[in-house]
This record gives C-alpha cells, sequence and structure tokens, in this order.
C-alpha cells in the first residue's frame, strides 16, 4: 500500500485544476469560431423539421428579382401572332339535310361540317361547295360561341367554291381574313392552317408549301388546276379554311387530302386565292361564275364510240352538235351529221357522229371531260382560245371566240 504526504495531495490537486481550465477554454474557443453559415444551416434543418414560428420565417430570403419573362422563338412569335390576328375569323359551319325513315317519310339529318372564313364585316364567308353539299340548313358559328343561320349567296362546282351570308347584330363587329397574293409563292415557304378538323374548333396547323400548278380530279367531272399542295396537316373539318402566309393572309382555301386513312398525310391542296378571288367576285355580283364557254354539245369519248365511228383515237371530247352563230360556230368548228343511240337501253340518248373531236385547248391536253371544263375555268366571254380538233384523221389547230353561258348547248 502506497503513502500519500498532504504535499502529494495538494500538488495533485492543482495539476487537476490546471488539466480542467485549459480543457475548458478550449471548448469555448470552439464555440467562439462557429460560423454564422453553420447556424443558418441549424435553422434550416429545424425548419425543414417542421418549426414553424415567427423567428424560422424571419429567416427565409426574399426574392431580389422578378422571375424572367417567358421567351419565344421568332417562329414560335410569327404562328401566335398569326393565330390571335386570324383565328376569329375563322367559322364552323355545320348542315342539315334532308332524308327518309323506313317509312318513306321525309326528316332532317346532320349532314356534314367544315370551315369558312369571313372575308366581310357585314357576314359574308367564304368555304368549299362540298362542305354545304344538298344542305336543306346551314349554321355558322363563331369564336364567340354565337351561332347563325347562313344562305347560300352562290355556288361554283368548277373550284368548289361557295359564298355564304349571315347576319350579325348591329352591335357585332365582325373580324375579317384579307386575301394575299398566291401568284407570288414559293415551294418551300412556310403557310400556316386554321380550321375545325374532327369538329376541334380554330385548330392551327404550320407546314410548308410542297407544290404549285398542281391538277387535281376531285369528281368524275370537276378537275381543279393550278392547287397549292402543303404538308400543313389538314383533316376532315378543314375544308373550306384559310391557308394563311406569315402575314396572315389567305392564299388559299384548303380544300382536299391525299390519304389511305382518310386523316392527314402530309398531302393536302388548296385552291389558290387568285382562282378564289375571281370566282368570289363572280358570285357575289352574279351569284354564279361568268365564264367563258365553246357552245357545243360534248360527248366523251369512249373506245365504243371510236370503235363504231371508225375514227382513230378513242379519247377526246366529241362535238355532237354546235350552236349556229356562235363563237364555235364561226371559228370553223364542226359538229356530226350521223344521229345514233347512245346510252342505256331504256334511257337512249341520241348524238351525232362525224363531228370534230376536241384534244386540246391552248396548252392544256383534253382526254375527258374533266379536263375540258377544267381547261375554260378561267376563261371569260369573249376571250380566244386556240382549240386543237381531230378531224379526217389529222389534226388541226382553230381559234374560237368563247360565248357566254347564255350560249349554252346541252351537255351530254
Amino acid at each position: 500500500m502506497k503513502l500519500y504526504t498532504l504535499r502529494h495531495l495538494l500538488r495533485s490537486a492543482a495539476v487537476g485544476i490546471v488539466i480542467g481550465a485549459a480543457v475548458a477554454a478550449a471548448v469555448a474557443v470552439a464555440l467562439q469560431r462557429k460560423t454564422p453559415a453553420t447556424a443558418a444551416e441549424s435553422v434550416a434543418v429545424d425548419n425543414a423539421d417542421g418549426f414553424d414560428d415567427a423567428s424560422d420565417a424571419l429567416i427565409i430570403p426574399a426574392a431580389t428579382k422578378s422571375s424572367p419573362a417567358v421567351s419565344y422563338t421568332q417562329d414560335e412569335q410569327q404562328n401566335i401572332l398569326v393565330y390571335e390576328k386570324c383565328n376569329e375569323a375563322v367559322v364552323n359551319i355545320t348542315t342539315q339535310v334532308m332524308g327518309v325513315n323506313w317509312f318513306l317519310e321525309p326528316i332532317v339529318q346532320d349532314g356534314g361540317s367544315g370551315s369558312g372564313s369571313i372575308i366581310d364585316k357585314r357576314g359574308y364567308v367564304v368555304t368549299n361547295v362540298h362542305v354545304i353539299n344538298n344542305a336543306s340548313k346551314i349554321s355558322i358559328s363563331l369564336a364567340d360561341g354565337s351561332t347563325y343561320e347562313g344562305t347560300i349567296v352562290g355556288q361554283d362546282v368548277e373550284s368548289d367554291i361557295a359564298v355564304l351570308k349571315f347576319d350579325p347584330p348591329a352591335n357585332v363587329v365582325l373580324k375579317t381574313i384579307d386575301f394575299g397574293d398566291s401568284e407570288k409563292l414559293k415551294v418551300g415557304q412556310k403557310v400556316i392552317a386554321i380550321g375545325n378538323p374532327f369538329a376541334l374548333e380554330r385548330t392551327m396547323t404550320t407546314g410548308i408549301i410542297s407544290g404549285l400548278g398542281r391538277p387535281i380530279q376531285e369528281s368524275k367531272n370537276v378537275i381543279i388546276r393550278n392547287m397549292i399542295q402543303t404538308d400543313a396537316a389538314i383533316n376532315p373539318g378543314n375544308s373550306g379554311g384559310p391557308l394563311l402566309d406569315t402575314a396572315g393572309k389567305m392564299v388559299g382555301i384548303n380544300t382536299m387530302i391525299m390519304s389511305s386513312s382518310g386523316s392527314s398525310a402530309g398531302v393536302g391542296f388548296a385552291v389558290p386565292v387568285s382562282t378564289a378571288r375571281r370566282v368570289i367576285n363572280d358570285l357575289l355580283q352574279f351569284g354564279k361564275v361568268n365564264r367563258g364557254i365553246i357552245s357545243i354539245t360534248p360527248v366523251q369519248m369512249t373506245s365504243a364510240i371510236a370503235q363504231y365511228a371508225g375514227v382513230g383515237i378513242s379519247t377526246g371530247i366529241l362535238v355532237s352538235a354546235v350552236k349556229k352563230g356562235s363563237g364555235a360556230d364561226k371559228g370553223g368548228i364542226r359538229g356530226g351529221t350521223k344521229a345514233v343511240q347512245y346510252g342505256s337501253r331504256w334511257n337512249p340518248t341520241t348524238i351525232y357522229l362525224g363531228g370534230d373531236i376536241i384534244t386540246a385547248i391552248d396548252s392544256v391536253t383534253v382526254r375527258t371531260y374533266a379536263d375540258y371544263t377544267s381547261a375554260l375555268e378561267s376563261k371569260r366571254p369573249g376571250d380566244t382560245v386556240s382549240v386543237t380538233v381531230y378531224r379526217d384523221g389529222k389534226l388541226q389547230k382553230l381559234t374560237v371566240t368563247l360565248d357566254g353561258a347564255d350560249h349554252a348547248a346541252t351537255t351530254l
């Protein structure tokens, strides 16, 4: 057993006090060196842990700068401006048609639907003929949700353009779409379509002009020439709506698509506004298009007619008869002289063989009746055309002055 004297005890106590004081000093220094960032971190952790007192709210830094404004690309800005300028001038057109029920009683049925453009503040709307075909009632719906009954001012099957009219209240100021210039369009130029595909009102799609001057056969007897081809999405319900340039001016009227599914495949067609402007002016003034005609009775050539008549061509337009005193008569076109019965056994028609066969008008080759009408679509009464005819086994060119519709002969 080890013994300690009083002196040893006092020395040990003094050493312990010194060591304790040194440790306490070291701890104090460490606490003083704690940074403000550490304290802020501690408070932030406290806030994250769910503390919700006033002191916690005061340490949250306030935003010193406002959030940056939304920015758009130049292309996006252009699209937005065109849409804001034109969308309220695009209308939704729905129709009702007459049908019959099982008891053969007449009933009203829903017809088709499409789009149109307001072109005059008095309520004039341009659309396609096929949108309002056979309609007994036409409804025109505006962007504000109001609906008006429309009437037909005039329609032109050859260009598939119709003009409608509705009567807005006196205090309603309509927005309109201006005509552009389709003659200056270039392939690759951006275009914008607005319409009502699948009843989705005022839908906008964009694309480019894929081709110009396309001749497209719309029906058996109608070919529309100089159409604008675009890859802007055009779907059922877009018909009659505007095709716009980047200035928001109408350069075409969306009319048809080529598709195996019935929906957009990137191949759509619009009637150029150069055609539309001429047709609309006539429809507003006369209710019809004042188009130049060749005053003949035309018959579509077939292989059966060619074989029976003993001629060397089976396409073109056979001239069955020529109206006396007409431009065609004065221009030297000859009608047939041999009367034959043509058509079905129960509904035969008399035609005359031996006349000229029209094979071209100006630079347009005429193989079908649709070619024949489309070659004259842009002509006016009094215009002269070069007509190529097949006569006595040879082709011959004649110069013919076109007549007005009042000189028209029977079409077979």
